[in-house]
């Protein structure tokens, strides 16, 4: 049974942006993107860097596939899946998210 731990407002979300939040000692990057009504949750390390910003990173699609791009070295990630446009080899961990009474809650 997954547990739901609760993180922010849904009116902490910046439209077409990310945010980062501490949850459970780790940086979790939250995206919203309202014009496909979605929100995703991702670790928040850039693992061809190692730095903790991928929540910094620029939004938006690949092919109709919503993504992020590492504000970094520039190489995109699948928000659905995690995985690396660039490098096949490389994924990042994405995590379920739900919005609850106006929460954002995410299962770790």
């Amino acid at each position: 049974m997954s547990q739901w731990i609760d993180v922010c407002n849904v009116d902490d979300l910046v439209a077409d942006a990310g945010i980062c939040a501490w949850v459970a000692q780790r940086q979790i990057a939250i995206f919203s993107l309202p014009k496909i009504n979605g929100v995703f949750a991702v670790d928040n390390l850039d693992p061809f860097s190692g730095a903790q910003v991928l929540s910094r990173g620029m939004v938006g699609d690949l092919g109709g596939i919503p993504m992020v791009a590492s504000p970094m070295y520039k190489q995109h990630f699948n928000l659905e899946t995690g995985q690396c446009f660039e490098d096949q080899t490389l994924r990042i961990t994405v995590y379920p998210l739900r919005i609850h009474q106006s929460r954002i809650e995410i299962s770790l």
